[in-house]
């Protein structure tokens, strides 16, 4: 009777930590250069902009601890999935100087980002610096010249997340600073797949790139939007049981 007893307390235990577990979330990075840090990047042979220890065109970030993803996630105590961040990637497969980035594009990349709760995509920035061909708004039958182009890719990106990170969080962060027909696109396309945009105002950076201060502010807008809507879904979820 006694080892019954025993068994039953361990099974109870084991459950408990199972779902305190499970309730912790697990969040991807899909990100460009803004979301680097050397020696935290999956592929390892990503392209990283911020590195350890060692100052990067007098950008003051050089430790994990600085970049915003690594903020917003101690603070909410969720864990890192994977952070899939590659510097100088656009989201179309246009890149500087005329490059096919087909390689390291969103597009390509997408079908590479674990088995996370949330997922924060953080791009736009080379494809408004390359300038990326901005294309019409094409949202099925895409062709490899079409991806070409900033609209069509984003759409064939967040219609392939959307279907296949099924019950999975998904935001948008929007840099600031980036060019107006970049940001009516994120718009227009996010509205289109139900993909919420966290628009950043006021970054504070050196050489184009968050300083420490800047980092700070992303993790503390992307955390506020996010609380936020998290409110909005509980206060609909008590709605829906008072009816």
């Amino acid at each position: 009777m006694k080892r019954l007893y025993l068994a039953i307390i361990i099974s109870i235990f084991a459950l408990g930590a199972a779902f305190a577990q499970k309730q912790v979330k697990s969040v991807t990075i899909f990100g460009d250069s803004y979301s680097t840090f050397e020696g935290y990047l999956m592929p390892e042979n990503n392209l990283t902009w911020y590195l350890l220890d060692r100052q990067q065109k007098d950008n003051d970030v050089v430790t994990v601890e600085n970049t915003w993803w690594h903020q917003l996630l101690k603070k909410n105590g969720w864990r890192l999935c994977m952070n899939n961040s590659y510097s100088g990637s656009t989201i179309s497969s246009s890149g500087y100087g005329k490059a096919d980035y087909s390689d390291r594009s969103f597009v390509t990349r997408s079908t590479n980002l674990g088995d996370p709760d949330i997922i924060f995509i953080f791009g736009a920035t080379n494809d408004s610096w390359v300038p990326s061909p901005i294309g019409e708004y094409k949202y099925s039958g895409w062709t490899r010249e079409d991806l070409k182009s900033f609209r069509p890719s984003l759409a064939k990106m967040l219609d392939f997340m959307t279907k296949r990170y099924l019950g999975v969080e998904m935001y948008f962060i929007l840099n600031s600073e980036l060019s107006d027909a970049i940001n009516a696109s994120v718009f227009t396309i996010c509205n289109h797949y139900d993909v919420p945009v966290i628009v950043l105002r006021d970054i504070d950076k050196k050489a184009g790139h968050p300083s420490i201060a800047g980092m700070k502010a992303i993790a503390d807008q992307v955390d506020a939007f996010v609380q936020k809507q998290h409110g909005k879904k509980d206060q609909s979820k008590k709605s829906k049981s008072k009816k």
